[in-house]
């Protein structure tokens, strides 16, 4: 019989405090275990006090995910327009077969017939596999053509029409299935011209985000930022002292600096139906769960037991994508132990006869296993493409998404690399990491990371506030191109 586990998480009700209180300090008010009034104690007797706080949930920043995938970049807009590049080679879904020599493309915005008379062609019935190999004797997209602008006219190669297969078993005409068809090529006669020919021109398909402007405040009235207290605190940024107004504002401090990191994840657009009075000067931002939900792949249901006929298909469609070779997997606890289980099940990294004997590839970190290590990945091949997991500890602290297991995301593979987008300003083709940052500056202003101080305590005075105010703030946006390469897992 399975054990049953009963973590102890804490509350997750806030604990910081708008003000120093009490709280926020020893209390020898109450009583202890033994019903003993513990002020009693402290008043007549030397109590001895550990000084220094005892760290129970170890570090408890989250961010670094974007810092090991991304980089940052400025921008001087409201929004960032990039352009993808579209598939090279022409294909078609959807196309039905009004007569048993018309093939009839779905023109649509965006979607033009661009397949020249002449052009070979596959046809393919979808629902059986069963395909014909065509020759194109005319088209819609021709210059002057009495035809519809998605109408072809086809002869097929090897049967006399397109109604009845070799075998019989399969009617174009009357079955109207959904078709697929693409160009494989082009035949001409000697002494021929290609003066039908269509010119095809390169598309691109683009994309936008804009950026959100992300906000924080820590203050402490002039008094208490001399206040001595009992406990030694220590920062995660290294600082310490007995001065709780530094622990409290290093803690503000890397809580926005986490917020960063969140939102870009997190983000989501506003709908028009949101467009009411108390969200008129927002607008949201596109993060990364909500990138891959509109235009890359989701795997829901990961586990060990079907994990590898599923991680197959994940294969598989990235053969059909950009078939980046190196991949990151970002993944929480559980997750992560159903891919150990997947790969021990397929055999051991060196194991005899296993799929893995020809060793670990740590090539996107310059084939160091120690480096790869160092940063808490592991390395593994399947197929032709390199995988590197790691657990993302946003996904499994109580505070955020872990803990009682309601969280809805598991985990995001991340294509390593680079990617080719076409700069409007520049005119040309750049390559920039296919998860990256762009944050708001000019010579002005630089609003990458902004924090300043207010008031007349702790520097320079700029009001007769008797307080100290330090304000964060940056403004900033995601943007994650080629997200036909990502894949996030869900349950």
């Amino acid at each position: 019989m399975a054990g049953t586990l009963t973590p102890q998480l804490g509350s997750l009700v806030p604990t910081q405090k708008k003000q120093l209180l009490q709280g926020n300090y020893l209390n020898f008010t109450g009583d202890a275990a033994g019903g003993d009034p513990v002020n009693n104690f402290a008043q007549q007797y030397l109590p001895e006090i550990y000084e220094a706080e005892v760290e129970r949930y170890g570090n408890r920043t989250l961010g670094g995910f974007l810092r090991m995938v991304g980089a940052e970049m400025p921008m001087s807009s409201d929004q960032i327009i990039w352009s993808e590049q579209n598939r090279l080679h022409i294909s078609y879904e959807g196309v039905t077969a009004p007569t048993d020599a018309t093939l009839s493309i779905p023109v649509a915005a965006g979607i033009e017939n661009v397949v020249s008379p002449g052009s070979t062609i596959v046809v393919i019935n979808t629902a059986t596999g069963i395909e014909l190999k065509c020759y194109v004797t005319a088209s819609g997209a021709t210059a002057g053509s009495r035809l519809g602008a998605g109408i072809l006219k086809v002869k097929p190669y090897a049967q006399a029409d397109l109604g009845v297969t070799a075998t019989g078993d399969i009617d174009f005409v009357t079955g109207t299935p959904a078709l697929k068809i693409f160009v494989y090529g082009s035949e001409y006669g000697k002494g021929t011209g290609d003066g039908n020919r269509v010119s095809v021109e390169p598309s691109f398909t683009q994309y936008s985000n804009s950026p959100i402007i992300i906000k924080d405040k820590y203050a402490i009235n002039g008094s208490d930022t001399a206040q001595i207290g009992w406990v030694e605190v220590a920062t995660e940024s290294g600082q310490g002292g007995f001065l709780w107004y530094l622990k409290a504002e290093s803690e503000t401090r890397l809580r926005f600096e986490d917020y960063l990191e969140m939102a870009m994840v997190e983000g989501e657009l506003k709908s028009d139906a949101q467009d009411h009075a108390d969200m008129l000067k927002v607008k949201g931002t596109e993060g990364l769960f909500a990138a891959i939900k509109e235009r890359g792949n989701v795997l829901d249901g990961f586990t060990a037991a079907d994990g590898l006929a599923d991680f197959d298909a994940i294969l598989k469609n990235l053969d059909s994508q950009g078939s980046i070779e190196e991949n990151m997997l970002f993944l929480n606890r559980e997750t992560s132990l159903d891919f150990d289980d997947m790969l021990a099940a397929v055999g051991s990294p060196a194991g005899a006869g296993s799929v893995y004997a020809g060793g670990s590839s740590y090539g996107v970190f310059e084939n160091s296993e120690e480096m790869a290590l160092n940063l808490g990945f592991s390395g593994f091949r399947r197929g032709s493409y390199d995988f590197y997991k790691t657990d993302w500890k946003y996904l499994n602290d109580a505070s955020t998404r872990g803990g009682a297991g309601t969280s809805a995301i598991d985990g995001v593979l991340v294509p390593a690399g680079t990617s080719t987008v076409y700069d409007q300003i520049l005119g040309t083709n750049i390559r920039r990491p296919f998860l990256h940052v762009r944050y708001r500056a000019s010579q002005a202003d630089d609003r990458r990371m902004k924090n300043w101080i207010t008031g007349s305590v702790g520097g320079a005075a700029t009001s007769d506030l008797d307080a100290m105010e330090i304000h964060f703030l940056s403004e900033r946006c995601l943007v994650t191109q080629a997200a036909n390469n990502f894949v996030l897992f869900t349950s």
